[in-house]
């Protein structure tokens, strides 16, 4: 059985002072639950004071990007041994505002995920359809790329530690959400082409994410799909309690 992950992506939201006092208050809250896997992903600058207040907790640290370099001339890069170094395990790749509004590409996300194995980091690496590509009946095309040139290189070995996010871009901070079954049938698509490109074996233990407009109301019915494994939270992550309750909806159903 797949363990759900539920993740926070707070964007470009929170100083130092206010990642502080949400994450004091917010392990408080999940203390108790054990059967979902809890990811943040702060700002850069917030990211050690997170990881300190984490440390002896079961709730993980992500970085938002990095550079797939290990050092160099890169102003306003961070690279994977960066994260680390700040706390991380996980790190977020292909955002999908990465790739719409920086210029991103799908070579550029393959050389972040290599990095990110090659540095210990877990990488969610992010998939997903624009609204003209979803109308123009693109949407599986789109993921085949995304998915096959996202992983050209690597290893089922390294895979099975890979968590896939797909972000319909058209429901990303819009309030529109693909419905459960139009996400079960698209996260089941990834899983059939992760099978096809790595093994079976590696496609089964894959966690595959919804991301898109998750709210504490919907969350519950989308992670009961049966590939759906948790949740990239954007806008309703920022609020302590709403998180905390999408956490606590996004459990697994009772046996």
């Amino acid at each position: 059985m797949r363990i759900p992950v539920i993740a926070a992506n707070w964007k470009m939201h929170k100083t130092v002072e206010e990642a502080i006092a949400f994450t004091t208050a917010f392990r408080e809250r999940v203390q108790h639950i054990t059967d979902v896997e809890i990811v943040i992903a702060p700002p850069f600058t917030a990211m050690r004071a997170v990881a300190e207040l984490l440390r002896d907790t079961k709730i993980s640290v992500a970085g938002q990007n990095f550079y797939w370099e290990a050092q160099g001339a890169f102003t306003g890069e961070v690279s994977a041994t960066m994260l680390t170094d700040a706390g991380a395990t996980h790190a977020i790749v292909g955002h999908s505002e990465r790739r719409q509004l920086f210029g991103e590409t799908d070579t550029a996300v393959n050389a972040k995920v290599r990095a990110a194995f090659a540095s210990g980091l877990i990488p969610i690496m992010c998939v997903g359809e624009t609204l003209n590509e979803r109308e123009a009946n693109q949407t599986l095309t789109v993921l085949d790329r995304q998915v096959e040139q996202g992983l050209a290189e690597v290893t089922a070995e390294q895979a099975t530690r890979l968590i896939v996010a797909y972000e319909p871009v058209w429901a990303i901070g819009t309030g529109r959400n693909a419905t459960p079954a139009q996400a079960q049938k698209v996260h089941a698509h990834i899983r059939q082409r992760l099978e096809q490109a790595l093994n079976r074996e590696t496609a089964g233990r894959c966690r595959v994410l919804y991301g898109g407009s998750v709210k504490p109301a919907n969350v519950r019915e989308l992670s009961a799909q049966t590939d759906v494994d948790g949740a990239l939270v954007g806008g309703a992550s920022l609020d302590q309690v709403s998180f905390a309750e999408i956490v606590a909806e996004g459990r697994p159903a009772p046996v």
